[in-house]
């Protein structure tokens, strides 16, 4: 049985990967912290995770797609765009060897951050 490994920043997680996939995670994590500089890194569930006022978006290399993790109201308030990519609830997979769409991305998070904000202000209901 293979051992779990357990990531303690999202630096180490990065390096674990071939320097094609470490170029994407990189890129990824700067989309995600421009869009949400206030997020506070972290690992949980064992992918690097970005929070404010809750979980904001996890992310993840897998053998051929990367994972994205923007919660199922991330996915439906974008629904038209992230049609062409494998979705299921609060998932996307961007299919390695195609353009990962940042602009994309970058606006989900975005709108992640509004949610998690407006839900903070309303008395912290999840």
């Amino acid at each position: 049985m293979k051992e779990k490994i357990s990531y303690t920043s999202i630096d180490e997680y990065i390096a674990a990967f071939p320097p094609e996939i470490q170029e994407i995670l990189q890129k990824l994590r700067e989309v995600i912290k421009e869009s949400a500089p206030d997020a506070k890194e972290r690992i949980s569930y064992a992918m690097p995770t970005f929070e404010q006022h809750g979980n904001l978006v996890h992310f993840a290399a897998f053998k051929n797609h990367i994972g994205f993790y923007p919660a199922p109201d991330g996915i439906n308030q974008f629904q038209d765009e992230v049609a062409e990519y494998h979705a299921s609830k609060g998932t996307l997979q961007f299919p390695l060897g195609k353009p990962i769409p940042y602009e994309l991305i970058s606006r989900i998070v975005k709108y992640r951050v509004a949610r998690n904000l407006e839900k903070a202000k309303s008395g912290k209901k999840k």
